[in-house]
């Protein structure tokens, strides 16, 4: 069986990513196509513990990010990431200030078969513990470039309102699928274990 293919959605607050997430998944499985959304760990936590982790949480998270993927995808067709490491790594290193995960998640992000980067053309809304602000936004974005491309990761930036943003997302899978469908499937990235 051919390994499932990855999009992951990267983006800064506010930007659409879990609504984007689930959009594409409907849309992709009312082709008739197995799609599973691996959702935002970082979510869950800050929902569950009634906080944002500390420091010494976020490799944690991290790595329950990339789980959730792979596990994912050792059924599905197609996986639709909520986020990936990476961002867990670019928040560790806008509050704390600390770039140790930078190298394992760029690698992991390496894996992903397609990156979707969400612009900042959204109005900020608050969502609970998650979100500091629409003063954050553009040093995020920031950080999640240069990170993708100290990794060279190619993405895509998806931007419109409603459907429009729908529209351009599935048209860059379909972009995607189309130079899977010629090229293979992408191999495990940098010897590093697991898929990403």
């Amino acid at each position: 069986m051919n390994r499932a293919f990855v999009v992951a959605l990267l983006g800064a607050e506010s930007t659409g990513k879990t609504t984007l997430a689930g959009e594409i998944g409907k849309a992709l499985s009312g082709r008739g196509l197995r799609v599973t959304v691996a959702g935002e760990a970082l979510r869950e936590f800050c929902i569950e513990h009634g906080r944002t982790p500390r420091r010494d949480e976020q490799a944690a998270i991290a790595d329950e990010q990339t789980r959730r993927i792979d596990v994912a995808a050792t059924d599905a067709e197609i996986v639709v990431a909520d986020t990936t490491a990476l961002m867990i790594a670019v928040y560790s290193d806008f509050v704390f200030g600390d770039p140790s995960l930078y190298a394992l998640a760029e690698a992991r992000q390496a894996g992903c078969d397609l990156t979707l980067l969400t612009a900042l053309d959204l109005p900020w809304l608050p969502d609970g513990l998650q979100r500091d602000g629409a003063h954050v936004r553009e040093p995020i974005d920031a950080l999640l470039r240069a990170s993708l491309a100290r990794a060279r990761v190619a993405f895509e930036t998806i931007s419109g309102v409603g459907p429009a943003r729908l529209h351009a997302a599935l048209a860059a899978i379909d972009r995607g699928l189309a130079v899977r469908t010629r090229s293979g499937p992408k191999p495990p990235s940098r010897g590093e274990p697991g898929r990403l």
